[in-house]
């Protein structure tokens, strides 16, 4: 394990977990790396890097809210007002000096405060003029996410900041624009900003919300009773005013004739990453892991090495950590893990799994079967869905994943947890099946 430190960011730490012996011939390599980021609340002087951070506020950041006003949020009425009650909730959790902007979603976008194309910065007045423009949110008009996105990229671009970040609150379905429209929206943000997407109700698309989540490298989630709206935004507020460093990327080198077969986040959540790699160089690329406070997340690393003979051993793969800089430069943050393949004849060695893949591993299945389960349901194949369902059951209760249970429990009636028996419910609320699709890739981390 190795650390790094310094004034503008946190003191990153990573770590290898694997079973390194394969049996003679054997090809597949797996380890479970956890990126630990802590102390990042220590700032030097504001002269080191002035347009990062201050010492009084911590790092410089921008945050852009994008209120859904189209024409469904006035069924209920209260939806409407839970919406302005919880994004003045935000508004007051803003950090003193952090640039913002509220934004108004229907088939286009607009700014509601500050206007002009620019953002506002945080203080007792500027709170209270946006809590005073948000009276003016009213109801109407259509639904075309990508819009807002793309204005909140234009604003959030204004502002020489550490971060930036978006909030983004939906209740109905993207019906106003082509699904290629909002793909090549968010395949502009990605990089741009981080954004968590919240569905309202029960009426939204659960896979638009979670992708746009995915894409931009935030958290999804339901908020079914809205008047929960201003607890959630308060805390998604607070976590977004506690990252500290952006745009970190999971650096993997390989050495000739190493493949990389997959990278993954695994937990908080599940998160394929795989596909966005961005090459860096001979043999070594760069997946994207966002923004970073004072946290610690868990990823999975397969690779497939040449075969080799019992006695060799070799280095399967690097991890190091990166932030780009100008120029196209990039830091590395000194925090390196070392992913290592040892040849044996030791059976009992070479076929034991480590506890932490093993545990990533039946998370990873548990999250995949939950979807599939719910597919097959809405497709009406209710065995298919029985089967899958029943697995998702048995991974959830094997790994103590008792949130997961709990939510599986309103969908399924649980016969036997340890073999996966399981019942459909007849019937089955619409927020409870929506809040399990949501919260599917939601893991448990390896109890110690």
């Amino acid at each position: 394990m190795a650390n790094f430190s310094k004034s503008n960011v946190p003191q990153f730490s990573v770590d290898v977990y694997q079973n390194e012996y394969l049996p003679e011939g054997g090809r597949e390599v797996n380890a479970i790396v956890t990126v630990t980021a802590t102390g990042g609340g220590t700032v030097g002087s504001a002269a080191a890097a002035p347009h990062l951070y201050s010492p009084s506020q911590g790092p410089s950041a921008a945050v852009a809210i994008m209120v859904d006003c189209s024409g469904s949020m006035d069924y209920p009425p209260t939806k409407m007002r839970n919406a302005r009650d919880a994004t003045a909730a935000a508004v007051d959790t803003l950090r003193d000096g952090v640039h913002f902007s509220v934004i108004d979603g229907t088939h286009v976008a607009r700014e509601v405060y500050p206007g002009g194309g620019r953002l506002a910065v945080a203080d007792a007045t500027t709170r209270a003029q946006a809590k005073q423009a948000l009276r003016r949110l009213s109801a109407g008009g259509g639904t075309a996410i990508g819009t807002w996105l793309r204005l909140a990229d234009r604003l959030l671009s204004t502002a020489d900041v550490a971060i930036r970040h978006g909030i983004l609150l939906t209740d109905g379905r993207n019906e106003h624009e082509s699904p290629q429209d909002l793909k090549a929206a968010l395949d502009d943000c990605a990089g741009r900003f981080t954004c968590d997407a919240r569905g309202v109700g029960t009426d939204w698309e659960v896979k638009e919300v979670t992708g746009i989540a995915s894409a931009l490298l935030g958290t999804a989630d339901i908020v079914a009773d809205p008047a929960g709206l201003a607890a959630d935004f308060t805390q998604m507020m607070e976590a977004a005013m506690g990252k500290e460093v952006a745009d970190v990327a999971l650096r993997l080198w390989t050495p000739v004739g190493t493949v990389v077969k997959f990278v993954k986040q695994v937990a908080p959540t599940v998160e394929e990453l795989t596909g966005r790699r961005a090459e860096a160089g001979p043999r070594a690329g760069d997946y994207p892991t966002g923004s970073w406070g004072d946290e610690s997340r868990d990823y999975h690393v397969c690779v497939e090495v040449p075969a080799a003979n019992v006695g060799q051993e070799m280095l399967a793969a690097r991890v190091s950590l990166v932030i780009p800089e100008a120029a196209g430069s990039v830091r590395n943050l000194g925090a390196q893990g070392l992913v290592k393949a040892v040849w044996t004849d030791d059976m009992a060695a070479s076929t034991s799994i480590n506890p932490q893949v093993a545990h990533y591993t039946g998370q990873a299945e548990l999250a995949q079967v939950i979807q599939q389960g719910l597919d097959l349901r809405k497709a009406g194949d209710m065995d298919g869905a029985t089967a899958k369902l029943g697995r998702a059951v048995q991974l959830a209760s094997v790994s103590g994943n008792a949130d997961t249970a709990k939510l599986l429990a309103k969908v399924v009636d649980v016969v036997d947890a340890t073999t996966g028996t399981v019942r459909l419910k007849a019937k089955v609320a619409d927020a409870d099946e929506m809040t399990l699709e949501t919260r599917s890739t939601k893991t448990v981390r390896v109890k110690k």
